[in-house]
């Protein structure tokens, strides 16, 4: 009896293993037509797909990086990072929360079907995608579109819906022949078709750059026809005789259907015309051997689609887990500061005229960084050239240095000029208003310049958001402000209520220590911009900075 129960719950289980982690295909129909397949697995009732496939297959450019699990996809003013283990991703340099992890399914990078539905995804790549029935379906971003035919004994209506104005221009050139032009409009698809009823013998439609053309093959009895707006439609009729179309609230006879997009070949080929052939090459993810191709036969036209049949897996963590960061005690006597110049190199951060977020974070973190060298600080610069380092890479060069402070020096920027004065950050996941919202957004546009977002492990993940750093972030902005503010030579407002913000920085994400973001005036503000324009203010400002490091060193008894 025993082992009979065994039996069952081992049955129960592999079934509801089966059933979270059941694997197969999603289908792609462009323009009403069947173009492939790629893996797909669904997870917790949402459907994943390969990153890499279904990032090409619809246009778009993809770069995988084995080591880290991400993957970069880029389209015109599109960029996209995933990170394996993470439920949210980064769109043009703001995160975006997603409803499942980013995952690895053998050598394959998964993420849920959303992304590629989201608005500027589409955009980018010119193309209107929707989600049915386990199939992306993909058409023109088209604004017509033919939705029905009306045939009856007194009349032909082809009906047309539209989501803008159109203008159009109508012309018969011979007895049996009607055209119309339609302008600056976007078809959903060409269409031709044989209808040989008595008003029409057949019509076509077609794109012809950024209009549409139709042709129309009068039948013996087509005698009259218009073509005229009925609200957001358009109506195309034939007749015997004049008369207003009689729209049916129900269409009579429908467009004849397309073909099943299920009905796929044996080949899945990857071929967008957008991609250069050597970026056809697949990256494998490390340690994970290829995947063999599966190519299911096409179910009948009235069939749902079939699965690969459901392999039993149990998806194992990306990523370890390492042990919380305020449990390892300092080895070391000195304080370790990590001073990081924003931007830099290919990335000039905010600019105005010829100025340059990147040249005076630079001038004033090499101030700073010299100052506290002669103060007694274990000092690391994160650059002291003009050169690009990646948002990920500042945060790891803070923690290889073990630091116990980081300071990231940067500029502000707004289209409101009257906007001005000096602010510094904390990381947190909410921000202060719409204006930190904005500031956070601003600098996380640097990862735009990387070839690779950030590896975070999972204690990186959470300890910035732990009280601890949250605090003494919190406390040495407090220090930092009111240094500033007492520094002499400076001519940078600082208002002591609103002074210290808080906000989502990526820079800040990964950083295993108390961690903050100066904002040293705005540039787009003309009277901060006199000011930081002059190398005796940045010397004031770096003079600012340091003594409030200095006051949280005390505080914290690093020094007497």
């Amino acid at each position: 009896m025993k082992r009979i129960c065994a039996l069952v719950l081992t049955v129960l289980l592999g079934f509801l293993t089966c059933s979270a982690h059941a694997q197969g295909k999603v289908f792609f129909k462009e323009e009403g037509r069947s173009a492939g397949a790629v893996n797909a697995v669904e997870l917790n009732g949402i459907t994943y797909v390969d990153v890499q496939r279904t990032a090409r297959k619809l246009g778009a450019q993809v770069e995988m990086f084995a080591a880290s699990k991400q993957a970069k996809i880029t389209a015109k003013g599109f960029f996209a990072i995933l990170t394996a283990s993470l439920d949210e991703i980064i769109v043009n340099g703001k995160p975006r929360p997603i409803k499942g992890e980013v995952t690895v399914q053998g050598s394959q990078l998964m993420a849920p079907v959303e992304v590629f539905l989201l608005p500027s995804f589409q955009l980018a790549v010119d193309k209107q995608i929707t989600f049915e029935d386990n199939t992306f379906v993909v058409e023109r971003r088209f604004n017509v579109e033919l939705t029905n035919t009306v045939l009856n004994e007194q009349e032909n209506l082809l009906l047309f819906d539209t989501h803008k104005a159109v203008a159009f221009e109508t012309s018969q050139p011979n007895a049996h022949t009607v055209l119309v032009t339609l302008k600056d409009v976007i078809l959903k698809r060409d269409f031709h078709q044989r209808l040989h009823t008595p008003y029409i013998s057949s019509v076509s439609l077609r794109q012809s750059r950024n209009n549409a053309e139709m042709k129309v093959i009068l039948g013996a009895s087509g005698k009259t026809w218009s073509f005229t707006p009925q609200g957001n439609r358009l109506v195309f009729r034939v007749a015997a005789q004049d008369g207003a179309p009689q729209l049916p609230s129900v269409p009579v006879t429908a467009v004849k259907a397309e073909p099943n997009p299920l009905a796929i070949s044996a080949v899945d080929p990857l071929t967008p015309s957008v991609l250069e052939e050597d970026e056809f090459e697949e990256m494998v993810l490390e340690g994970a051997p290829a995947p063999a191709v599966q190519t299911p036969a096409a179910p009948a036209e009235s069939a749902p689609a079939e699965t690969v049949p459901v392999v039993p897996a149990v998806v194992t963590p990306v990523i370890k887990a390492e042990p919380h960061p305020l449990a390892v005690s300092a080895n070391h006597k000195k304080m370790r500061i990590v001073v990081d110049p924003g931007h830099g190199g290919k990335d000039p951060g905010a600019t105005r005229s010829k100025y340059r977020e990147k040249d005076w974070n630079l001038a004033v973190g090499k101030e700073l960084a010299k100052l506290l060298q002669k103060g007694n600080f274990e000092v690391k610069i994160t650059r002291d050239t003009d050169t690009f380092i990646a948002l990920s890479d500042r945060s790891k060069i803070a923690n290889n240095f073990k630091a116990d402070l980081f300071v990231s020096v940067h500029v502000n920027a707004t289209k409101n000029t009257q906007a001005h004065g000096f602010q510094v950050y904390f990381r947190s996941e909410k921000a202060t208003d719409k204006e930190a919202a904005a500031t956070a957004a601003l600098e996380n546009e640097a990862t735009q310049y990387e070839e690779v977002h950030y590896n975070f492990v999972d204690a990186l993940l959470q300890s910035m958001a732990k009280n601890e750093y949250i605090n003494e972030s919190s406390k040495l902005a407090g220090y930092v402000k009111n240094a500033v503010y007492k520094q002499p030579g400076i001519g940078i407002a600082v208002d002591q209520k609103n002074a210290i913000r808080q906000a989502n920085f990526y820079v800040l994400k990964g950083v295993q220590s108390p961690a903050i973001l100066v904002e040293m005036g705005f540039i787009s503000s003309p009277k901060d911009r006199a000011k930081l324009s002059q190398s005796a203010v940045q010397k004031k400002m770096a003079q600012g900075i340091y003594n409030g490091i200095v006051d949280y060193a005390k505080q914290e008894g690093w020094i007497n």
